[in-house]
């Protein structure tokens, strides 16, 4: 039955992604693969994704959380590619009988080709000068209140590979640290790992040697980190 969900949805990314056109990527995630990876995309020139690339962060954050219990998709919230653009992101879980998430459905729309086509109207219409000029790109609208819709919770980015996901993840978590990595006590350790757990980071097989390489510890004391969370 699952093969034959995902099957009908892989017609579906080929269907929008010829409909909707080439601002519009459409991208399905095969839950079940080892890592979850694409399973069907089109227009990945948006993002620079073909079939095999891995989840993204904010996928992996939405399945932690179990956001599919309580909501069948998450729309527009904001999604950055590699070179910059904003993209406004979209997902829906698709789920098996039981209520499992299996598939996640996903649309991104690049909206840089009609903000150019709006500043080159407007350049028409008006004198240089009474253009302010655009000193930082502005995002898609996203619901200010995260209670009201947890497209809020949310911002996405785009890796390639497994090992750029769980770089980003990581580096996400570290960054506001007040001292290097190797400087951490025990206990800011432990702080940093539940946080990689809460962002879904150990989800991905081989995320326990990553994380035991970045603190320069062995596999079983992050094991042991992740025992005390549990607790």
């Amino acid at each position: 039955m699952k093969t034959e969900i995902l099957q009908q949805c892989i017609n579906i990314v080929e269907f929008l992604g010829n409909a909707l056109g080439q601002d519009y990527e459409v991208v399905l995630h095969d839950l079940d693969s080892d890592p979850p990876a694409i399973a069907a995309i089109t227009n990945g020139h948006i993002s620079g994704r073909a079939i095999g690339s891995p989840v993204t962060d904010a996928a992996i954050q939405m399945l932690s959380a179990k956001a599919y219990e309580s909501n069948n998709y998450v729309c527009n919230y904001k999604g950055i590619t590699g070179d910059g653009h904003i993209l406004r992101s979209s997902t829906m879980f698709i789920k098996d009988s039981a209520g499992k998430p299996i598939g996640l459905l996903c649309i991104n729309f690049d909206d840089s080709r009609f903000q150019e086509l709006q500043g080159t109207l407007l350049s028409t219409i008006h004198p240089g000068d009474f253009l302010e000029p655009e000193t930082e790109k502005v995002s898609p609208p996203i619901p200010k209140d995260a209670s009201a819709s947890p497209s809020a919770a949310y911002a996405e980015n785009f890796p390639v590979d497994i090992s750029s996901l769980m770089q980003k993840i990581f580096d996400d978590a570290t960054i506001s640290l007040p001292t290097s990595i190797d400087r951490l006590n025990q206990y800011e350790r432990k702080e940093i790992i539940e946080k990689l757990n809460e962002q879904g980071l150990f989800q991905l097989k081989g995320a326990i040697s990553f994380v035991a390489k970045k603190f320069s510890c062995s596999t079983a004391t992050i094991y042991r980190y992740l025992s005390e969370i549990g607790d």
